[in-house]
């Protein structure tokens, strides 16, 4: 009985040192797996959306003239003291080469400058004595303007808002404030409100195919069922490309579907199929049809059939009873399917380039091309970022509407 006295006050720092040990393990175990993640993902992403607000190329190539425009107060050109500063910056950047840097920078602001800010850096390498200022503005008018010094002035802050608020069909004017931008440059707002117009109309139709079709695999025979989901299944067994330009060979002209309806009659002509907002609707819901799908089904499977039972004992109709009871056992499965399907189709980029038109072109279509043509990372950065900021609302929404505790892929 003494032994046993001893001992006890020891037990919990036993079984503390035991459990600190399992989680030692476990992270041990855990650890590559999570620097794999970190290397090969996060870092890269991190990397990727910084881009949207950090641009230090002005910066880097303008130091000399960037402090010179700290006093300036932008209501008249700069003093001679400045545009000798820009001289002798543009000297070193011939001499770097880096001259197609500032230009290009300079040239998301004011369209057409590139040109001009390498012609006056080619030409700085000769002005060996002042006037400067006035040998730059018989060089190009352009620097008699002072908008060129405040969008110098502007771009030369290495955290920069250009980038989001041109993403949003804004900018700052000469003055700094900030106004939409002229409206035939105005595009991406369009294409932010396609890509979530598209993308909901998609959850929806997806929605309303889908929720039958489990209903009726949650109630049909075990071995019915199991056949029917290896049906609904064989799509994930080709790839999202495969699928697509199969949709692209039955939408043609001359295609399958339009061979089928001019048949029938129901036509003279071929319809527009191909290249249209209808094409682009059709592939993405082909795609997305079982994601949505299979949540809802999980979430069916697990309700009890004695609850419709007790719903009708208690007299409620069938329809009332579907709406007031089962429907809302399934809002889990309906609000994961949804919620899945919505934020993937926010980022097809495939489908609408192969069967959509110029038209229903989506904001993964623009970040490609502002990569891959443009080479302007901030922007693709900025459009990746509201992205990424909208699928955060919707998972914040979800979360508060139904609970992402009650979530159930299957």
């Amino acid at each position: 009985m003494t032994e046993t006295v001893a001992t006890a006050p020891g037990l919990p720092w036993q079984f503390a040192a035991a459990e600190r040990r399992g989680h030692l393990r476990a992270a041990v175990l855990i650890l590559p797996l999570l620097l794999f993640v970190v290397v090969t993902f996060a870092a890269p992403v991190i990397y990727l959306l910084s881009r949207a607000i950090y641009d230090p190329s002005v910066a880097q190539t303008l130091p000399t003239t960037l402090q010179a425009l700290q006093n300036w107060d932008g209501k008249d050109l700069p003093d001679e003291a400045t545009y000798a500063a820009l001289v002798a910056d543009f000297k070193k950047v011939a001499e770097t080469n880096s001259a197609a840097l500032v230009g290009k920078r300079l040239n998301y602001e004011i369209s057409g400058v590139r040109s001009k800010v390498i012609a006056a850096a080619n030409k700085a390498t000769e002005m060996t004595a002042p006037p400067y200022k006035d040998q730059l503005i018989a060089l190009d008018k352009m620097w008699g303007d002072r908008l060129i010094w405040a969008k110098i002035k502007q771009a030369g802050r290495s955290y920069t808002d250009f980038y989001l608020l041109r993403s949003l069909d804004l900018e700052r004017n000469v003055d700094n404030n900030i106004v939409p931008v002229a409206k035939s440059q105005a595009v991406y707002i369009n294409v932010l409100l396609r890509t979530f117009y598209i993308s909901a109309l998609v959850t929806l139709i997806t929605l309303a195919l889908a929720y039958p079709v489990a209903f009726m695999l949650a109630h049909a025979p075990e071995r019915l069922a199991n056949l029917l989901l290896i049906f609904i299944l064989v799509p994930f067994w080709t790839s999202l490309l495969v699928r697509t330009t199969a949709w692209f060979v039955l939408l043609q002209d001359n295609g399958p579907v339009n061979n089928l309806i001019q048949f029938l009659h129901l036509s003279d002509g071929p319809f527009k199929l191909i290249f249209s907002r209808f094409g682009t609707v059709t592939a993405m819901v082909h795609i997305q049809l079982p994601f949505t799908l299979l949540p809802i089904y999980g979430v069916m499977k697990g309700i009890s059939p004695s609850y419709m039972r007790a719903a009708r004992s208690l007299g409620g109709g069938p329809l009332y009873s579907f709406f007031r009871v089962y429907l809302p056992l399934t809002l889990p499965g309906i609000g994961a399917g949804c919620l899945l399907t919505f934020i993937l189709c926010l980022g097809y980029y495939i489908t609408p380039a192969l069967v959509g038109g110029a038209s229903d072109q989506m904001v993964s279509g623009v970040i490609a091309s502002a990569m891959n043509q443009e080479n302007n990372w901030g922007k693709a950065s900025a459009l990746s970022l509201i992205l990424l900021f909208a699928t955060f609302v919707l998972f914040f929404i979800y979360n508060r509407i139904v609970g992402i505790d009650k979530v159930k892929l299957g």
